[in-house]
């Protein structure tokens, strides 16, 4: 099979449910044989920087944006299609992305709800306080509340919704998706709040806070490991505030 690359910064929430699925992954090779993880090439492309004004990167991504990969003569662009093209492209268990038409419905509904309400909250208020200074602007307190507003809202949502019952996974799953990852890894950006503020957010949300541990459980070392970086910007963040 041709060469995987991603096109990476591992500050990224959606790369990092790309680069978590595809080391936690196990492709079926034949009946008798599962290898761990899908071979890829983390090729490193910062954010706000030139890597992605580049024309060689243009033609990947023109949105300028990550992550992206390149598959062979292969493009692709936006998180949620990447992991569903390479579930399908390296025939992965069908829990990542089942191949029932209604479950893989149900499990894209998920990722499309992702976007416009949870990315949108946590992203939002993020950008709206503690990120306003690096983008030149004072934070924006009415639009902070505002995300706010949207994030709790969000994890609500996921606990009476996605987590019904006692659901150990995203739709009632007893083991993670692709959506159990992007959804997860949004919601680690958070670590970049204070303690106090994250636990004012996210603490009245005890399911949610289980099934980020299933999460993290399920898909360790990996998942340590992958978000390591984050935590070394948050803590470098941090200190030179």
């Amino acid at each position: 099979m041709a060469t995987l690359k991603i096109y990476a910064d591992r500050r990224s929430q959606p790369t990092r449910a790309v680069i978590l699925f595809c080391k936690v992954a196990k492709q079926s090779t034949n009946n008798y044989c599962r290898v761990n993880g899908i071979a890829f090439e983390e090729v490193e492309t910062k954010l706000f920087s030139n890597d992605l004004q580049t024309p060689e990167y243009y033609a990947i991504n023109p949105l300028k944006k990550l992550p992206a990969i390149a598959h062979g003569e292969f493009t692709l662009f936006e998180s949620h299609s990447i992991l569903m093209y390479l579930a399908c492209a390296y025939h992965v268990p069908d829990h990542w992305y089942p191949t029932d038409l209604c479950k893989r419905a149900k499990l894209q509904s998920v990722l499309d709800w992702h976007h416009t309400n949870l990315r949108a909250g946590a992203m939002g208020y993020l950008v709206n306080t503690i990120l306003a200074p690096f983008f030149g602007e004072a934070p924006n307190l009415e639009g902070a509340a505002e995300c706010e507003r949207k994030l709790v809202e969000s994890f609500s949502t996921i606990e009476k919704v996605w987590l019904k019952g006692d659901a150990k996974f995203l739709l009632g799953n007893d083991k993670p998706s692709i959506a159990d990852l992007s959804l997860v890894s949004e919601i680690m950006q958070l670590h970049m709040l204070s303690e106090e503020e994250r636990c004012r957010m996210i603490g009245p949300y005890k399911k949610v806070q289980h099934w980020i541990a299933n999460v993290k459980e399920e898909t360790n070392p990996h998942f340590d490991e992958v978000h390591k970086y984050l935590f070394d910007v948050i803590a470098s963040f941090k200190q030179n505030a």
